[in-house]
């Protein structure tokens, strides 16, 4: 059995205002053991592909490899775009060394409503990925029970948006309300493909331009969010 830990710490500032939420990295970010093109951060798997979503958006010519200095190039977007990253797992155990989410097992998550307590300024989480099992957004469902949090629907068209409430202490008794939105974006992995490819948003930019792919279609919906 594989312990399969994550291997980053969350990445928050004071002034954050977004965060990333997905599972956690691919085992291979654990052992130590990446890729040549491979960053070694959060989301440093380059077939995850959300940087090369953010690269694009911001035409940002993101290095790919193993070097502080691509690291560095990530925080710093993050840093000025006030985004965070807090990854709902924080281990768990695998028969099979892969980075599928259905494969984990005896899982542990990060309170992540403990940092949204602790980091004020957040008001958005984005998942990256839906509520399929093991997803982000499902962990986070499982998450909030302890808190007496439920999501609330706010548009149900893809990327789903949902919204909870906070309780935040103020002055004495009195308390005022923290409204946190939720955006649960398509994933990044190929697996998410085949469902993005049945979406009528998608089936309509592809009859406008036959080149318009997978990879175009989250470009266009990130875009909006980061």
């Amino acid at each position: 059995m594989f312990l399969h830990k994550h291997p980053y710490q969350p990445f928050i500032q004071k002034d954050t205002t977004k965060l990333i939420v997905g599972t956690l990295p691919p085992p291979r970010f654990s052992t130590g053991k990446l890729l040549e093109k491979d960053v070694n951060f959060c989301y440093g798997s380059y077939y995850n592909s959300l940087w090369l979503f953010i690269d694009k958006i911001h035409n940002l010519n993101l290095r790919y490899d193993n070097s502080n200095e691509a690291i560095e190039e990530r925080k710093q977007f993050l840093i000025k775009h006030k985004i965070g990253v807090c990854d709902i797992v924080e281990s768990a155990e695998r028969e099979k060394v892969d980075a599928s989410d259905l494969g984990m097992k005896n899982i542990k998550l990060h309170n992540v409503i403990g940092y949204l307590k602790d980091y004020p300024n957040i008001n958005t989480i984005l998942f990256t990925g839906g509520n399929s099992k093991n997803g982000p957004e499902y962990f986070f469902r499982k998450h909030i029970k302890d808190y007496n949090i439920k999501l609330e629907l706010v548009n149900n068209e893809v990327p789903r948006i949902h919204q909870f409430v906070i309780p935040k202490e103020v002055k004495e008794s009195v308390q005022s309300k923290r409204i946190i939105k939720t955006v649960s974006l398509t994933s990044g992995s190929g697996a998410a493909n085949m469902s993005i490819s049945r979406l009528p948003l998608y089936k309509q930019q592809k009859a406008k331009n036959p080149k318009f792919n997978t990879f175009d279609f989250r470009v266009m919906q990130y875009s909006a969010f980061f």
